[in-house]
């Protein structure tokens, strides 16, 4: 199995796009994984982030034609003002995911809330394959 923390963005791309890149990347982490988001976009893709703070060389974004959408979500639920606007762009995402126009990246097995432990395991380990997502059934 692939150890996906010590993959370079390189070997990454050519495991899930054949070299090419990806469509539209939603970056979550911000940071540096920002820069690497940029480098995993194909030519003329798409990032969205929601954490873009911090100073990032914005050159391979220029250079490849890459878009960057820069929302902070926090600033609605914190303050109330525009929760509904974002809310109606999560029931967009939902249709989009839905209708398999937007594939996210979740690794095969999905944990319990009560197997939390074994979820933080396996994300510290470097094993899984994309997001790992938790249910609260």
């Amino acid at each position: 199995m692939i150890n996906y923390q010590k993959t370079t963005v390189t070997e990454y791309v050519n495991a899930f796009t054949d070299g090419k890149g990806f469509d539209v990347i939603f970056d979550t982490v911000g940071g540096n994984n920002l820069e690497k988001s940029f480098q995993a976009a194909r030519l003329n893709g798409s990032i969205a982030c929601i954490a873009t703070g911090g100073n990032h060389d914005l050159t391979l974004m220029y250079s490849k034609g890459l878009s960057l959408h820069s929302v902070l979500m926090l600033i609605p639920l914190i303050t109330g003002k525009g929760r509904e606007h974002y809310g109606k762009i999560l029931v967009e995402i939902k249709k989009l995911v839905e209708a398999g126009e937007l594939k996210p990246l979740i690794h095969d097995k999905i944990f319990n809330w009560k197997d939390i432990a074994q979820a933080h395991t396996l994300v510290e380990s470097g094993q899984q394959r994309g997001k790992v997502a938790i249910t609260i059934e």
